[in-house]
């Protein structure tokens, strides 16, 4: 899996780098060519361990103005979501950058492991939350799905390298120990995080049921074979 995305996301991004801190990772990456840092087994999120993966890089003379965090159990990201987080940069405010896609599968509407997104008139998120939101009152919650359009998270971020550094410094935050959401940390700190609407489905691969949905979508390839996206 982690080949078919470093493969994939070589395709639009400059300098691709798996970090991790298994042994066993290294060597799969290694194996089939990647490049590979290994970091701290400390890391609470793939922000930190993005942040000290660039700490890294500028210790050795090699600068960045933004970085993306893609999860390694994302093989469905596309060439197209890659190219929408780097237009998000464009504009100079933009400090953080996500995506989002309308929920069309109305069982994904009460899944805690689809993280739902609301988003103000301007494109930034107002709230991330494991549960439907908004929530619909005087509305019969089998009515939900039809009465609004609920946009699911697609879990992949990009940050402005300073800004970065700056959210890892954070404490942790009431709402994220609630949700179990780091990017509520960033919100309740005062940053603000662009959402970009994309209509190509994404799906990560967080429990063994999304790993057999993938794999009838997809089959399992030989290595050295191309993803065609």
């Amino acid at each position: 899996m982690i080949q078919w995305v470093y493969e994939n996301t070589e395709q639009s991004l400059e300098n691709v780098i798996v970090a991790t801190d298994h042994p066993d990772i290294q060597s799969a990456v290694e194996e089939f060519g990647g490049k590979v840092i290994m970091t701290s087994p400390d890391h609470p999120s793939g922000t930190d361990r993005c942040a000290e993966v660039i700490e890294i890089l500028q210790e050795n003379g090699e600068y960045y103005d933004v970085v993306l965090n893609i999860q390694g159990d994302e093989p469905f990201i596309r060439n197209t979501h890659l190219s929408l987080l780097m237009q998000a940069f464009d504009r100079e405010d933009t400090q953080i950058a996500t995506l989002a896609n309308i929920i069309e599968d109305p069982v994904e509407l009460f899944n805690p492991n689809v993280v739902k997104v609301i988003i103000d008139k301007g494109g930034k998120a107002i709230y991330f939350s494991r549960s439907p939101v908004p929530h619909q009152r005087n509305c019969p919650e089998k009515e939900w799905f039809n009465g609004f359009k609920y946009m699911k998270h697609i879990g992949m971020y990009a940050y402005r390298t300073d800004v970065l550094s700056l959210i890892t410094g954070l404490k942790t935050s009431p709402l994220e120990q609630a949700e179990s959401l780091e990017q509520l940390r960033w919100l309740e700190s005062g940053y603000t995080i662009k959402v970009h609407i994309t209509t190509e489905v994404g799906m990560g691969i967080d429990t063994p049921e999304d790993l057999e949905k993938a794999r009838k979508i997809i089959p399992i390839r030989t290595l050295g074979h191309q993803p065609d996206f």
